[in-house]
C-alpha cells in the first residue's frame, strides 16, 4: 500500500471544505492559501474529485466547491481512489515468477495485508474525520461578511474650494506671513 502525498493532501482538502460546508461554497484560492497547497495543483484535484462525485462546483462570485453527498457517505478510499492515490503494491510479477528456490516470496500475504488496509480505509468517513477535527479544537473560519452597503449622503454636498492661490496673481496680491 502506498499514499502519495497527493492523496494526503486530497483527504486534508476534503476535511476542510466539510469543516466550512456550512459556510457556502469554499473557493480553491482560499483553500490554497489556508492549507498551503499550490492552487494550480488543487484545481487538478478537485477535478478529479468532481468528476467522480465527490464535490460540486459553484461559479460566479460567491462560487467555489462544497460537498456533492454527505461527509458521512464520503469514505477515505472514495477520496484516494479519486485522485489515483491510493495504490496498491503486490508482488512484482518477476518475483512471483521466480525459479529462484532459495527465494521467499508470499503473494498471498501481500495482497491480504493491501485488502485490509483498503477495508480499513473505506470503513473511515470523511464526518469522522471533521469530528475529529473539531474535538481536537479546530476553529472554523467564519463566512466572509456581506459588504457594508453605503448609505446615501443627506442631500447635494458642496465641494470645498482649497485655500491657495490658482494663479500668480493672487499669489502676488497674497500678504506674507509675519
Amino acid at each position: 500500500m502506498r499514499l502519495s502525498t497527493k492523496g494526503r493532501q486530497a483527504v486534508v482538502a476534503m476535511i476542510d471544505v466539510a469543516l466550512h460546508r456550512h459556510a457556502g461554497p469554499l473557493s480553491l484560492a482560499v483553500l490554497s492559501r489556508r492549507q498551503s497547497i499550490s492552487l494550480s495543483y488543487l484545481e487538478q484535484m478537485f477535478a478529479q474529485l468532481r468528476q467522480h462525485g465527490l464535490v460540486a462546483s459553484t461559479r460566479g462570485p460567491g462560487g467555489g466547491y462544497s460537498l456533492a453527498r454527505p461527509a458521512a457517505s464520503i469514505t477515505v478510499a472514495d477520496i484516494l481512489y479519486a485522485v489515483d492515490a491510493l495504490a496498491t503494491t503486490g508482488v512484482p510479477p518477476a518475483a512471483a515468477e521466480s525459479d529462484d528456490p532459495q527465494r521467499c516470496s508470499a503473494p498471498e500475504l501481500w495482497a491480504s495485508l493491501s485488502q485490509k488496509v483498503v477495508e480499513f480505509l473505506d470503513s473511515v468517513t470523511l464526518q469522522k474525520l471533521v469530528d475529529d477535527q473539531i474535538a481536537q479544537g479546530v476553529r472554523l473560519h467564519e463566512a466572509a461578511p456581506e459588504r457594508a452597503v453605503k448609505k446615501p449622503l443627506p442631500g447635494p454636498v458642496k465641494p470645498r474650494l482649497p485655500d491657495a492661490p490658482n494663479s500668480v496673481f493672487q499669489l502676488g496680491r497674497m500678504r506674507p506671513a509675519n
